[in-house]
């Protein structure tokens, strides 16, 4: 038979859910009424289509040289719609096979990110003491893309699973300020304290009403770190100490595209815009994910 705190905590517990539900639905009912949301959320979904389904869609594979002497530089065609690069490979199928990795880089290394984050933010925001000043004094201070630039070069070629295990433990940083400031600010209320009297334990605080209640701006965050992480992993792979040939990435085809620019400009053009329009769909998606989840920001804009 359940004790008596238990099943008062186990009660609180459902009463927050059940609580959050409506909650949960008027987020969503105002993100599906803002037009830009519905734009952003059409775009993201056709990128990430096209990401997954691009060995169905690619005409040729990314690494082909189809004819080396006769379709070097070749300019779009039906034939080639992207048209084809100095090695006579096509375009299309390169910037297709480089949404997949660019995404997959982004993706995976802001959910470590936002996962390590999450932890640390909720240890240092409950516990504080030297974990919270580690955390201020040290781990802020670290400029993360010197960082990332010096153990790139130092540690070459690096493979694809070690650039997106590098961008997740260099930008989990915001992340656990963001939620530490979160932590501080609830620790302190009715719930909180109540479930504290109740004899809830402090992991049981943390994940039961705290994680719970930083979810909305870790999602936030991490919709708006997608965009940086696309930004970042191109400059390093146009730097060439990021994802490298034969490999195809957004920034490592503007990298190749750059050696034969006065020649052959669409092979900037292409990945340059699928760059452009992936960063402003995720901004868009991030901007409208805070105005939904935070309904004081439609108020004070009104």
């Amino acid at each position: 038979m359940p004790s008596p705190t238990r099943a008062s905590g186990d009660a609180m517990t459902a009463a927050t859910a059940s609580a959050r539900s409506p909650v949960a639905a008027g987020a969503l009912r105002r993100l599906l009424a803002d037009r830009r949301a519905r734009w952003a959320l059409a775009v993201a979904t056709v990128l990430v289509l096209f990401a997954l389904l691009a060995p169905l869609l690619a005409p040729y594979s990314p690494s082909a040289q189809l004819d080396i002497v006769r379709l070097q530089n070749r300019p779009p065609t039906l034939a080639h719609l992207f048209g084809t690069d100095q090695y006579a490979r096509d375009l299309l199928s390169r910037v297709l096979y480089g949404a997949r990795v660019s995404l997959a880089v982004a993706a995976l290394s802001v959910a470590l990110s936002a996962t390590v984050g999450v932890a640390y933010g909720l240890v240092a925001g409950w516990a504080g003491g030297l974990i919270d000043a580690v955390m201020i004094d040290a781990l802020l201070s670290i400029p993360r893309v010197l960082l990332l630039i010096a153990v790139l070069a130092l540690w070459a070629p690096v493979p694809v699973w070690a650039l997106i295990v590098l961008l997740g433990l260099t930008g989990w940083y915001g992340v656990s300020r963001l939620v530490r400031a979160e932590v501080l600010a609830l620790r302190e209320r009715d719930f909180v304290v109540a479930a504290r009297a109740l004899g809830a334990t402090p992991s049981q605080i943390i994940i039961r009403h705290l994680l719970p209640n930083v979810a909305a701006p870790v999602i936030v965050a991490a919709t708006l770190g997608l965009a940086n992480v696309v930004i970042l992993e191109a400059g390093l792979s146009y730097l060439g100490i990021g994802v490298r040939e034969p490999t195809a990435s957004w920034g490592s085809i503007l990298q190749g595209g750059t050696e034969a620019f006065a020649v052959a400009w669409w092979a900037v053009l292409f990945p340059g815009l699928a760059i452009v329009i992936t960063v402003m769909t995720f901004n868009a998606l991030g901007d409208a994910l805070r105005d939904a989840l935070d309904p004081r920001t439609v108020r004070g804009r009104r």
